[in-house]
């Protein structure tokens, strides 16, 4: 059924318009009755679905419907798989629809700014380019099914501590490049139904009262036509969020903020049309997904399959000293509570009421292996006592391997709060150390949100991380030690040897009021890249049980214009006796001398494929001038440089394969306005300046002869970069230019730059 929103608009009172823009209550938006505008609910996510149907907490203390727990997007993101998040999405929002539910209040895809964010286990990666292009497949899926995606936090939220009044204080190029530059992507690509602003404040400003965030960027530059909502509670001034572009706010405010903004309209604070607007945005959305209402089955079991397959191909394979995958005839000692009880998912708005959690020791009782052993280890805290200790010893020493199921409890990573340190607990670290002292054939496994410190990693003989994943990560993590599945996963964030050698040490979380984001777009790879620091795992590190040789580089142009597009292709083949998928990726080097601080590569692109032994596929990628681009603060643009750029084809961004290099020919745009504080060599470059700037060459002239000395303090080639970076204004000092002068030059020079 169609229906005219506008008409309905201007049926509706100042107060029901005014009661459309918060919410019924916790989970459910207004309805108008009599215009037969519906109710609809939206739900946390985005992992799963928690749907609560009576109260509401929106931290995961209460319960909710029994759903299925995919893998939390901290996993998701190492498959490199766009296919897979699709699928993922495609399933969330089936079950959306089966319980009624419009939007699915997901994916998270702040940057992992520092791996002590006590919620980066919900975000994908540190490098926008990744988090975009998977996030932009899953809201892909889950819209295909008329269920509307809520992209978050918009923007620049990334760190718990004090998120709901710290000002994150960041540069515009920072915030573009690497801040904002996934929800560009998804809107680009995906269209989310909705956008949800976060808590924090950018450069002063609340997030949700950004009106160069919500209305400049957001709708008039990127083109979101959906409309806005507050994260749950962040809404700090009503009336100016309203007119800064935030639509919606959650969840109810019992009539007060309606009141403010009836009386902002009456008393001419606020023009009723800013009003009309996000009516008109929230009824779209609202009769979008009520138009395309449809009953479904929630296929639970189903979807528990699927949770098992993405765990399967997000579980990333730091380390295997020929020990993995495991025979099934030997006798193996499962160490450590995760095998009896995982951690597979985190603590907050995205915890999910499982319907059902496989563990290893579940799991491994279905796959008719015989020889296991097993021992507690520590407590789901990470505690240990003597005895527990003394037992996984011995229990560890009468196998011929042993497995640890090790990672971060429940308390040391959750939304509302961050990490305080990198390290596993003590006793987890201390009883690793003991059983790989005695045990030559010890294997780790890990379950957590985000890296930690390994001082036993020399000493084991493999590493499998399984990030947080979901309800079937035991089954995963079975079929991946004994070999049923080859594993593919690679790192989506760097994992640093210990904490000092962050990028943020020295400025994360801030002093309470205030975070600086001192390192600017140097975070994650970029960072050590550029520093040249050693890291424990690299970003896009992952290894497998088969071997990929990578050949025959080669793009469909050499030279790039403006508004070309460039295909690159690389043929990838699989040269060991197994099937297996590698996840190849793409980065970009700018290799001109230019005064702009470059990172030394950048993920540009990533394809994932899947081979039979012996197969030969090829991975190709599209690039176009904003793959080469940096934001300039100067022109308020995205620019590329003209010259030389290299195309990398790397298994990660320290093992790079192949290299060749392409032409960028650009009209890089010259200064918009000439006043007197504009460089020498900018005016003397701009071949626009010619006719005027030959009049003044004597003047010039003069300036390189009074740098002229049979002293030697004063050479040509420090008068020639004086000259070029000398202001305009120079030229009343040696050419004797009066005022007068100097303006008719800088306005004849300004009506050049207008033909």
């Amino acid at each position: 059924m169609n229906y005219n929103v506008k008409s309905l608009i201007g049926k509706m009172t100042l107060e029901e318009k005014a009661g459309m823009c918060s919410g019924k209550d916790f989970w459910h938006l207004k309805g108008v009755e009599h215009l037969g505008i519906p109710s609809v609910m939206v739900s946390d996510g985005p992992h799963g679905l928690r749907k609560q149907d009576e109260g509401g907490d929106h931290l995961g203390i209460n319960d909710s419907i029994k759903a299925v727990c995919f893998p939390a997007a901290s996993a998701l993101a190492c498959s490199f798989d766009r296919d897979l998040m699709y699928t993922v999405g495609e399933a969330l929002g089936e079950e959306c629809q089966a319980e009624n539910v419009s939007v699915l209040l997901g994916p998270a895809i702040n940057i992992k700014r520092s791996p002590l964010c006590g919620r980066n286990f919900e975000y994908f990666s540190e490098d926008p380019y990744l988090t975009g292009h998977m996030a932009a497949a899953q809201v892909n899926g889950l819209q295909s099914k008329n269920v509307g995606s809520s992209l978050k936090h918009f923007a620049v939220n990334n760190q718990e501590h004090n998120r709901m009044t710290i000002s994150a204080e960041v540069d515009e190029r920072t915030m573009r490049e690497i801040y904002l530059n996934a929800f560009e992507i998804v809107v680009r690509n995906a269209s989310p139904w909705t956008i949800m602003s976060s808590y924090n404040k950018i450069n002063g400003t609340f997030a949700g009262e950004n009106k160069h965030l919500l209305t400049d960027i957001l709708r008039n530059e990127w083109g979101f036509n959906g409309y806005v909502v507050s994260d749950w509670c962040a809404v700090n001034n009503r009336v100016d969020a309203l007119k800064a572009g935030l639509d919606l706010e959650m969840p109810s405010s019992k009539g007060i903020t309606d009141r403010q903004i009836i009386q902002a309209i009456k008393n001419g604070d606020l023009d009723e049309e800013v009003l009309n607007c996000a009516v008109e945005r929230i009824l779209n959305i609202i009769y979008k997904y009520w138009d395309n209402r449809i009953d479904v089955p929630f296929k639970r079991e189903e979807h528990h399959h699927l949770a098992v397959h993405a765990a399967e191909q997000s579980a990333v394979l730091l380390k295997n000293d020929s020990i993995l995958p495991l025979k099934e005839d030997i006798k193996v000692a499962f160490v450590g509570g995760f095998a009896k009880k995982p951690r597979f998912q985190g603590g907050g708005s995205s915890h999910i009421n499982a319907f059902k959690v496989i563990s290893a020791l579940d799991a491994i009782k279905t796959k008719n292996i015989q020889e296991i052993l097993y021992s507690q280890g520590f407590e789901a805290d990470g505690s240990s006592d003597e005895k527990m200790f003394e037992d996984a010893i011995a229990v560890a020493k009468g196998a011929d391997c042993a497995v640890i199921f090790a990672g971060l409890p429940d308390s040391f990573e959750s939304e509302g709060y961050d990490r305080s340190k990198l390290h596993l607990p003590e006793e987890q670290n201390r009883l690793i150390d003991a059983i790989s002292d005695i045990q030559p054939n010890t294997i780790v496994i890990l379950h957590g949100g985000s890296p930690v410190t390994m001082p036993w990693k020399n000493k084991v003989k493999a590493i499998l991380q399984m990030y947080l994943g979901g309800q079937g990560v035991g089954e995963a993590a079975i079929n991946i030690l004994y070999g049923r599945v080859n594993p593919s996963g690679k790192l989506a964030e760097t994992f640093p040897i210990k904490l000092e050698d962050t990028p943020c040490y020295l400025s994360f979380p801030g002093d309470g009021d205030k975070v600086h984001y001192n390192e600017g777009i140097f975070i994650g790879y970029r960072y050590y890249d550029i520093k040249n620091i050693d890291t424990l795992f690299p970003f896009g590190h992952g290894l497998s049980y088969t071997t990929f040789e990578y050949s025959n580089l080669h793009f469909d142009r050499k030279e790039l214009l403006e508004n070309d597009l460039m295909k690159v292709y690389v043929d990838v083949t699989n040269t060991g006796k197994r099937a297996g998928s590698e996840a190849v990726q793409l980065y970009i080097s700018n290799k001109n001398v230019t005064n702009i601080l470059h990172p030394i590569k950048e993920l540009k692109g990533f394809d994932k494929l899947y081979l039979e032994s012996g197969e030969t596929k090829r991975a190709e990628f599209l690039l176009d001038i904003r793959s080469f681009s940096h934001y300039s603060e100067k022109y308020s643009d995205w620019r590329a440089e003209p010259g030389e750029y290299e195309i990398s084809i790397a298994a990660s961004s320290a093992d790079i394969r192949l290299i060749d290099t392409v032409m960028l020919k650009t009209s890089l745009e010259k200064p918009k306005k000439i006043d007197q504080n504009t460089r020498m060599g900018e005016i003397f470059a701009d071949e626009r300046l010619i006719p005027v700037t030959e009049k003044f060459t004597a003047g010039m002239a003069k300036m390189q002869n009074a740098g002229i000395s049979e002293n030697e303090a004063v050479g040509d080639k420090m008068i020639e970069h004086m000259m070029a970076e000398a202001p305009l204004r120079i030229l009343r000092y040696f050419a004797g230019m009066d005022q007068e002068t100097m303006d008719g030059f800088i306005a004849a020079m300004n009506m050049l730059l207008k033909e």
